[in-house]
């Protein structure tokens, strides 16, 4: 029993690997899908554009305003700029995109894959010598790394407008003194990590979106699972991802040596 539950749960990880590496591969293959790609851009953001908004402002509120009332009760309220950068560059940004990534971008390309797949449009692609992984695969995952690299660039302009207006208009920071300490704790390779990180998150979300669409099972309820494990199954392999890449570039001195 217990050989028959480790051999169900090693075979779809095996799998997916082994899709990750194929789509790898496809990346680089001719002719690209461009038309596929701008519009699954325009698709992707369109879900998530909102939802990252909607997201970063209580964000936000809960950071940075907790942070500037202790700076406030030091008297540091001066340097809020510095901690509102360094919390939004750092973890507000990229946790965020996290959660976009999880709960909106994947889950509507899979919803558009696994449709795909009960309609058996799949089946005749292949039938047809089309290979599905260059022609849908790839153009969905570039499209999510984009909107990843973008949204995380809108959460953080979010995070600094938020913070001067609470440090500024609320908590009686000096609007200069905001403005110089915003690269006090964080500079431009901080900036390029978080970025990055964004851009990593954006692939895995969209691998696991499009795997698990490929291989939902028949019918909408196939189709309504897939999306329901692509959010946990992206949750579960983002924020240990989130981790590593955020401690091990710090515990080598690559970021954060302001």
């Amino acid at each position: 029993m217990l050989e028959i539950s480790a051999k169900s749960a090693v075979t779809p990880t095996g799998r997916f690997f082994a899709f990750t590496a194929d789509t790898m591969v496809a990346i680089f293959k001719r002719p690209f899908q461009w038309r596929e790609f701008i519009q699954q851009t325009w698709f992707v953001a369109s879900v998530s554009l909102g939802p990252a908004v909607l997201l970063g402002i209580p964000f936000v509120a809960l950071v940075t305003f907790q942070f500037n009332l202790i700076l406030k009760e030091i008297g540091a309220i001066d340097l809020s700029g510095a901690g509102s950068a360094f919390a939004t560059v750092t973890q507000i940004g990229p946790v965020a995109t996290t959660f976009i990534v999880a709960g909106a971008s994947s889950t509507a390309v899979c919803a558009d894959i696994g449709a795909r797949r009960i309609r058996e449009e799949l089946d005749a692609m292949e039938v047809l010598g089309i290979d599905v992984v260059q022609r849908l695969v790839v153009p969905r995952v570039l499209a999510t790394a984009l909107n990843a690299f973008l949204l995380n660039g809108v959460m953080i302009l979010i995070g600094l407008s938020g913070g001067y207006f609470f440090g500024v208009f609320l908590q009686g920071a000096a609007p200069g003194q905001y403005l110089d300490s915003l690269k006090l704790l964080v500079g431009f390779a901080d900036l390029v990590h978080g970025e990055l990180r964004a851009v990593v998150f954006g692939v895995v979300g969209a691998l696991i979106a499009c795997f698990r669409g490929m291989n939902c099972k028949a019918g909408p309820r196939g189709v309504g699972n897939a999306v329901n494990e692509t959010v946990v199954y992206t949750f579960l392999a983002l924020f240990p991802i989130n981790i590593i890449l955020t401690q091990v570039p710090y515990s080598l001195g690559i970021v954060g040596g302001h």
